[in-house]
């Protein structure tokens, strides 16, 4: 339907009080107040801070600020995984605790000392995930996925959760965006997920990252270097920290992983893997670097690279920052491919990386050239009549997928005016009692002050028109 004809006029009443210059409001003067009233309104505002409920520490809330940013992000990181192809699962945030425990390892700070671990009524033990990679094989397993195709391609987007000490980009409840690949075990699948990350932070404009690569071998040649790697450490347990004195006789791969610093300059001359690897896992390795190369993404050979979590093998790499303090890495993965057998399924290859939001949000940080958003439509509605049609109106543009607001409490033009602009709105209409008997209203596009009159008869089919093409010329 083409658009009725706009001519710029206004009725009288209305463009007076629009263009009106108002002056700021006097500040009131602040009358003497007895001490003792302002004792009762200091505990008064005790009072009221007491009953407030804050959050819990390491949760936080992500207002609509920030989710702005994590939509950007995901939109990106959707749109990356999906032209690899990549499908969307999700799983439950609750797992029973045994997928964690058998999967990641009894000796990991993740199980011993992270989870948030309960019993519910019937006295079975559950836990928060901890992280996607078990609930996600644990889904492939269940529900057969490997029927429908060898190789099975997943993401999921979600929230996990660890007891550990907030710090910067790091929180008790965090967010990651995983993906998980099942059913090739050579190093051409590797090398595609390497190149997924690499494209994701390509995508959200994180060039200033260094990808971080490393071999753990497999069950046949990882003995050997556990026992060197023990035998290393039983010399020098004194200098290393509680946590790994325990380690370096249970699992003395996790003492890569610490961050305290006697413990890295104990491990900074330690035997290192390489020197171990099989012929197969050195040649899956080779193949691997080769292929990186072939691609053009630059990597760093990092023999002291070793993943928190005992299921990885061959593989393993990190996408790392100099920006994040301690908490250097915003993206990680391997391969892990005796996993799914050990979960009770097929003896089905694996490899997969997670992402961290809060990590990534935080690189950005207020660089994003993001657009403010705002309604593309503000009714300023006078009088009843006038307001129960902007309701009608309001509802109509929004069954349209158009975002319309109007004034619920009805105050005057000029403080709906500075509603309007305050929510960033690109257009308002301005509608009295005067305008519906005229029928015609006026039009104001606040981003230019141009302003012009609509005809009211047809009025929502006029806008939608003018609104959805202002909108595609956005796009």
């Amino acid at each position: 339907m083409p658009v009725r004809a706009l001519t710029p006029s206004m009725p009288v009443r209305l463009e007076r009080l629009v263009n009106h210059q108002v002056r700021e409001p006097r500040k009131p003067r602040q009358p003497n107040v007895p001490s003792s009233a302002c004792t009762l309104n200091i505990n008064k505002r005790e009072e009221i801070s007491q009953l407030e409920i804050a959050s819990i520490k390491g949760f936080r809330d992500i207002l609509p600020q920030e989710t702005r940013v994590w939509h950007w992000i995901e939109a990106r990181a959707r749109r990356v995984l999906e032209a690899f192809g990549f499908q969307e699962i999700r799983t439950p945030i609750v797992e029973k605790t045994e997928l964690f425990s058998r999967s990641i390892g009894q000796e990991t700070d993740i199980v011993s000392k992270e989870m948030y671990t309960f019993a519910d009524k019937k006295g079975r033990s559950l836990t928060l995930r901890p992280e996607a990679t078990a609930s996600v094989v644990r889904a492939y397993i269940q529900n057969r996925l490997y029927q429908a195709y060898p190789v099975q391609k997943l993401y999921s987007i979600g929230p996990m959760f660890r007891h550990e000490r907030p710090q910067k980009g790091r929180f008790r409840q965090f967010h990651q965006i995983n993906a998980e690949l099942f059913g090739d075990p050579g190093p051409r699948s590797d090398a595609d997920m390497v190149a997924m990350a690499a494209l994701l932070f390509r995508s959200i404009g994180l060039e200033d990252v260094s990808l971080n690569l490393n071999s753990l071998g497999c069950s046949d040649c990882r003995p050997a270097f556990r026992e060197a790697l023990r035998d290393y450490l039983s010399d020098k347990k004194v200098r290393l920290c509680e946590d790994c004195q325990r380690r370096a006789e249970s699992n003395p791969l996790r003492v890569f992983d610490c961050k305290v610093e006697t413990c890295q300059e104990v491990v900074s001359d330690a035997p290192a893997i390489g020197r171990f690897l099989c012929r197969a896992c050195q040649a899956h390795f080779e193949a691997l670097q080769d292929m990186l190369n072939d691609l053009e993404i630059p990597f760093v050979l990092n023999p002291r690279l070793v993943r928190g979590l005992d299921y990885y093998n061959r593989t393993t790499f990190e996408i790392q920052t100099e920006h994040l303090g301690a908490q250097n890495a915003v993206a990680g993965g391997g391969r892990y491919d005796g996993l799914a057998s050990l979960l009770g399924g097929p003896d089905h290859p694996a490899i997969g990386f997670a992402l961290g939001l809060e990590r990534v949000a935080a690189l950005i940080g207020d660089d994003l050239p993001l657009e403010e958003k705002g309604p593309q439509l503000f009714i300023a509605a006078l009088g009843g009549a006038a307001a129960r049609s902007a309701v009608k109106w309001a509802a109509e543009l929004r069954s349209s997928g158009l975002w319309a607001e109007f004034d619920y409490s009805g105050g005057g033009l000029k403080s709906q005016m500075k509603k309007a602009d305050r929510l960033n709105a690109r257009h308002v209409l301005m509608v009295g009692e005067n305008e519906l008997q005229s029928g015609r209203a006026g039009l104001r596009n606040m981003l230019t002050g141009e302003q012009v009159d609509v005809e009211l008869v047809d009025l929502v089919n006029v806008l939608k028109e003018m609104l959805k093409r202002e909108q595609d010329d956005k796009n």
